[in-house]
């Protein structure tokens, strides 16, 4: 085998063969006859040397690779292995073509059973290798890495407990993470410990009453949160088979939604709007609507909203007694706030998620879960997807967007053991509805409620678009026959109004016909007849809160399209409940007419 070296020594400096391939070509020859025709006790020549290096191309190129010896493969796995180019360079030759036999069989790692954003790690301890605003890079001696998700603390952080969430992983045993909370006074060097599980929150009875932020610690001075079980903010939606579909209408006491866009139980809503037209304050009106009359629990979100209206929500609810101070409460609050950094925004959503799915799944409960803002969580995602330097998207949203909100909305469902109805606020940005962040979301929703900005100009609260608001649940088949035909009836004399209002705004009322004149000032009563003064609104406007029920609003409404109060004046059905309240106002309007007069 010495002329062989000599062979591959010649291969190995004129064509610039790396030394695991003369190696392999060595294995080959000693195998079995790989180039015929050669012999290797004559000093090689070039046509020789070129017929080797010919058959060496070709059975790594050809389907022949597959049949190479054991031994062959075996060589080079372990060559490639255990060498590196520059210590092969500074070796000899002879002494390279034995090293393959005495070399040490390579040691395969030890196979590690599947690790997800579930399954809980050993703890181990990195420093802090970067700190760039939110986004931290953690080095750990060892190739044990944490998982995607996983939650990691800073130790001996000066204001208090900061936690990381892994978004990604570096190579050379880094991470870049998250930070749940300000990164101010975080320096590099120190020691950061893996928690071995994602964020984990108490869940549970305790959390009742009680304001938490993203990672489950209590914000309201009220002590720890006395839970006895904690679990992950990560989870998978149920199953197809734990799931469970009925069609069952959700009453609110608000008029224009009961009528025209219906609300599913343990369905998806949507509440559509820009700045200030009143989305956060239908919430409340919800709150106080529904979840009195509905008896369980409910779930608060403030994602990325004014720490003042969470403030005031905190209080009116301890003055009407959904929270109780000294005995249950019936709504848990998770509050992450404007102020806060984009990781705790794009996390406190699944936190309040995680304690509905507890009250539905170990409970049994129907639980209502309000959020505050859903547009907050996608625009929160935007911005950790741009700290960790991901390529924008449509309108420089993250690429994932889809992905996140599937991934937070397919939990919010109803299953065999209870429901989770959700009512999510939407802004929509510069009232544009074709933005990636709310079209995103209308795909997930049951019912869509959207405020116009232009019924809020004609002071109409709520300021729900009749034409533009729908819902799955406006079916004769849920709803019965006579709620469809008034709600479609109802819907087409307002289309009808506004296709008339270029009329008028040109020609003038008295350009119509008679039967078009009726049409628009009955759609004008309807219109005014959609107001209604909300309990929670009382303090700002003195006037008592109304709730209608189902039953009265399609028979108000009813009435009203049949032209029995066609007398009364448009004035009488601003602001009122019941059609009863609008001819006792219509009485005071007429006596106030003549005192005056």
């Amino acid at each position: 085998m010495k002329v062989q070296h000599t062979v591959l020594e010649h291969l190995y400096h004129s064509k610039r063969m790396r030394m695991s391939d003369t190696l392999l070509i060595e294995a080959w020859a000693h195998d079995f006859a790989v180039v015929p025709g050669i012999s290797f006790t004559s000093v090689p020549n070039a046509a020789d040397c070129d017929r080797v290096w010919s058959v060496h191309q070709k059975m790594l190129t050809s389907r022949g690779v597959a049949r190479l010896s054991s031994r062959a493969l075996k060589v080079r796995r372990a060559n490639n292995a255990l060498l590196s180019t520059a210590a092969l360079t500074r070796t000899t030759l002879p002494t390279l073509a034995a090293a393959p036999r005495a070399a040490p069989k390579p040691q395969q790692a030890p196979s590690q059973a599947a690790r997800t954003y579930a399954t809980e790690s050993k703890q181990t301890i990195g420093t802090v290798k970067t700190v760039i605003g939110a986004v931290v890079d953690v080095q750990f001696e060892s190739e044990n890495l944490p998982p995607i998700l996983n939650a990691l603390e800073v130790q001996d952080f000066h204001g208090g407990r900061l936690v990381l969430e892994v978004a990604s992983h570096l190579g050379e045993n880094s991470v870049r993470t998250i930070a749940m909370d300000g990164t101010e006074g975080l320096v590099r060097g120190q020691k950061v410990i893996d928690t071995g599980a994602p964020i984990t929150i108490p869940v549970g009875a305790g959390t009742l009453g009680r304001i938490m932020n993203v990672i489950g610690e209590p914000i309201d001075e009220r002590g720890p949160i006395k839970a006895s079980k904690r679990s992950p903010i990560h989870a998978d939606p149920p199953a197809f088979v734990e799931q469970s579909t009925t069609a069952e209408v959700l009453e609110t006491g608000i008029k224009v939604v009961d009528l025209l866009a219906p609300y599913a139980r343990g369905g998806k809503i949507g509440l559509f709007g820009g700045a200030g037209v009143g989305k956060t304050v239908l919430i409340q009106e919800l709150i106080n609507n529904v979840a009195k009359a509905h008896g369980g629990f409910s779930i608060f979100c403030g994602v990325g909203e004014r720490t003042r209206e969470g403030n005031d929500l905190y209080h009116e609810m301890i003055e009407t007694g959904v929270i109780n101070l000294q005995g249950d409460s019936k709504v848990a609050l998770v509050f992450g706030q404007m102020n806060e950094p984009p990781g705790a925004r794009a996390r406190v959503a699944l936190t309040g998620l995680t304690i509905a799915e507890y009250f539905r799944d170990e409970e049994g409960q129907d639980v209502l879960l309000f959020i505050d803002n859903i547009f907050r969580f996608t625009q929160a995602g935007s911005e950790v997807s741009a700290l960790l330097g991901r390529i924008p998207s449509a309108v420089g949203y993250q690429p994932t967007l889809s992905t996140d909100m599937g991934a937070m909305q397919e939990r919010i469902t109803t299953t065999k053991k209870g429901s989770i109805t959700s009512v999510q606020a939407v802004y929509v940005p510069a009232d544009d509805l074709t933005d990636p962040a709310p079209a995103t979301t209308f795909a997930h929703l049951d019912a869509t409620t959207v405020l116009s900005r232009g019924i809020a100009e004609l002071g109409i609260y709520p300021a729900v678009d009749p034409l533009d608001s729908k819902s799955r649940m406006l079916d004769p088949r849920i709803v019965g026959q006579e709620h469809y035909e008034v709600a479609t009836a109802t819907q087409k004399i307002l289309q009808d109004y506004k296709s008339l209002q270029d009329i008028i705004a040109i020609l003038g009322m008295d350009e119509l016909s008679e039967e078009d004149k009726l049409t628009v000032e009955r759609a004008r009563k309807i219109q005014r007849f959609m107001s209604q003064p909300f309990q929670v609104a009382q303090v700002f406007t003195g006037t008592e809160g109304k709730l209608v029920s189902l039953k009265d609003t399609v028979r108000s409404f009813k009435e009203i399209l049949a032209g029995n109060h066609d007398s009364l004046p448009e004035a009488a059905f601003y602001m009122t409940g019941t059609i009863e309240d609008v001819k006792a106002k219509a009485e005071q309007l007429a006596k106030d007419m003549g005192s005056s007069a």
